[in-house]
């Protein structure tokens, strides 16, 4: 969820993994356990919609990838002594809000979403991990591996668009739209839990390389990321 950084000062960069409060590890795997939960729910409803029985099985299949991804936050928030629903609750209303203004009306544009909106929440999650422990990060990192998913969608997008042309206009606003309502939860989100904003500055500042300025660059790494997305999908004006 691009931009929560702003609502916090920059850290101490002095500081290592062992500083992180243990309460905005738990928000962090708390958001993604619902977001990974919530993609498995909406992949599977996105697969009656495929038209091939080819389609709606690979569906099928990036589905049940999201539930184990799933499963393995649980799995590590039942080794921190938390129960993945008490996690996972407090960030419920900032992802169906979400996911309720950004329904998407056919196959195509629920496969943008899932690689354009989806996408850019798992660029800056990825961000917000560099500021975790080893094991932790490792685990972020893997849950939010897209090369299958991003496979699919990028071909089946592509030979659509290379069939009609004036998909390309309305699949790109579609994605403008999503990466806009993804800017206004992620307000909701970082004001509602300071803990997990201040982890979002620490994991920015963290994956800042010699020439980057961390938070200051971020946007603009984040809206990088956007861009290259729509032109994998063929879709960039």
């Amino acid at each position: 969820m691009p931009y929560a950084w702003r609502m916090v000062e920059s850290p101490d960069t002095s500081k290592n993994d062992q500083d992180v409060p243990r309460e905005a590890v738990v928000d962090l795997l708390g958001l993604l356990a619902y977001g990974e939960l919530v993609s498995f729910f909406r992949l599977t409803s996105d697969a009656l919609l495929a038209p091939t029985l080819t389609d709606k099985a690979a569906l099928a299949g990036l589905a049940s990838v999201e539930y184990q991804h799933y499963a393995q936050l649980r799995d590590r928030l039942t080794e921190l002594d938390v129960d993945v629903e008490t996690a996972m609750r407090p960030f419920i209303p900032a992802l169906d809000a979400w996911h309720e203004v950004t329904q998407p009306q056919n196959w195509l544009e629920g496969l943008v979403k899932a690689y354009v909106g989806d996408g850019i929440a798992a660029d800056f999650y990825r961000q917000v991990a560099d500021a975790l422990d080893g094991d932790t990060q490792t685990l972020v990192h893997g849950v939010l591996d897209e090369g299958e998913r991003a496979a699919f969608v990028v071909a089946r997008v592509r030979e659509a668009v290379d069939q009609d042309q004036k998909l390309a206009g309305r699949l790109a606003l579609w994605g403008r739209r999503l990466v806009g309502e993804a800017l206004s939860q992620a307000q909701r989100v970082a004001q509602d839990h300071p803990a997990f904003a201040e982890l979002v500055t620490a994991g920015v500042e963290e994956s800042a390389s010699d020439d980057d300025d961390g938070v200051g660059r971020a946007p603009a790494r984040l809206t990088e990321g956007y861009s290259r997305r729509l032109k994998e999908l063929g879709l960039a004006t």
